[in-house]
């Protein structure tokens, strides 16, 4: 009988150390496979990698999936922020492109948390004017839903809550430059529409915190844009950015809330992206290309940045490409 136990014992021991074997190698996997390996990417002028995408125009806005194994992003046919305009998913493993959204109008989606669970959300220009749209992440154009539709007003650069039911949004009057307000909504369309920030300020571009009763946002105050951060009842809001730190804009959160990443002129003619811890509001620069980088997103779990970069400011140029580098 001891024999017996001392065998099953042992038998357990060595299925116990497979087991933590197969764990580890898992979470390697999990952790290195899925960004670098079969990837073979150039290497790009600022240290990262410049995904193989086969398409020609400006490459914008890019945002992770949630298992991080792939970005949505916009892409401007003829050059930087002139269209039209097209929405694409890229898988990096398998470096599979598809076409999400092509319909001849503007349709453009946010950085940071534009995609959740299975739905993307963007804008579009499609007639009569800019509203919001949800589309699955495998779906084909002509499948999006529309979410917004208000006559008198228009919605831009969405983004969801982290559970997915509520968006965030920048919204104006028709014809109207500027009076962003940044505005909340169930993501099926439903309900009403609530207003965190004033019109009398221009508020734009917003990004939900992970713990979900905060947004993020920049606001222009003098033609200077800061990054801003609002309760999701309207209340307390709080600024983030000071103007010693240049016009920042593009602002989203990590995964664990400690920190956004931002785009800020703060040390050259044109912008660089930035790290900002949301406690001790010292930021510290992630890029030093001589050139443009902007519009950042983190991976989920931390550890990889993608973002627009062009060798010059790219306004009036044929556009940006897409790189991904370690955080």
């Amino acid at each position: 009988m001891k024999s017996q136990t001392l065998r099953a014992h042992s038998i357990i021991c060595t299925m116990k150390r497979l087991q933590l074997f197969l764990m580890i190698a898992l979470t390697f996997f999990i952790s290195c496979g899925d960004h670098k390996d079969g990837m073979s990417y150039p290497a790009s002028e600022d240290g990262g990698e410049v995904p193989d995408i086969p398409l020609t125009g400006s490459l914008q806005i890019p945002a992770f999936s949630p298992d991080d194994s792939s970005i949505v992003f916009t892409r401007f046919v003829n050059g930087y922020n002139r269209g039209p305009v097209e929405l694409y998913v890229y898988h990096f493993i398998s470096k599979k492109l598809h076409l999400l959204v092509r319909d001849g109008s503007e349709n453009v989606n946010a950085p940071g948390s534009s995609w959740v669970g299975d739905n993307i959300v963007f804008s579009s220009s499609r007639s009569p004017h800019d509203e919001i749209y949800i589309i699955s992440s495998e779906g084909q154009p002509g499948s999006e839903k529309k979410i917004t539709d208000r006559e008198q007003r228009v919605a831009y650069e969405p983004v969801f809550s982290p559970d997915g039911t509520h968006i965030a949004f920048e919204t104006h009057p028709l014809d109207v430059e500027g009076e962003g307000v940044i505005t909340t909504l169930k993501s099926d369309g439903m309900g009403t529409y609530r207003a965190l920030t004033p019109s009398s300020q221009d508020c734009r571009q917003p990004n939900w915190a992970p713990d979900g009763m905060h947004v993020l946002y920049q606001r222009n105050m003098g033609g200077f844009w800061s990054v801003w951060q609002v309760q999701t009842d309207g209340r307390a809001a709080e600024r983030l950015t000071q103007a010693s730190m240049g016009s920042c804009t593009d602002a989203s959160f990590s995964s664990d809330g400690s920190f956004i990443v931002y785009s800020s002129d703060l040390n050259a003619d044109v912008a660089s992206i930035y790290k900002l811890p949301v406690k001790g509001l010292i930021p510290v620069r992630l890029s030093y290309y001589t050139g443009y980088d902007g519009a950042p997103s983190i991976s989920h779990d931390g550890k990889l940045l993608v973002f627009e970069s062009a060798s010059v400011d790219p306004d009036g140029t044929e556009g940006t490409k897409l790189v991904l580098r370690e955080l």
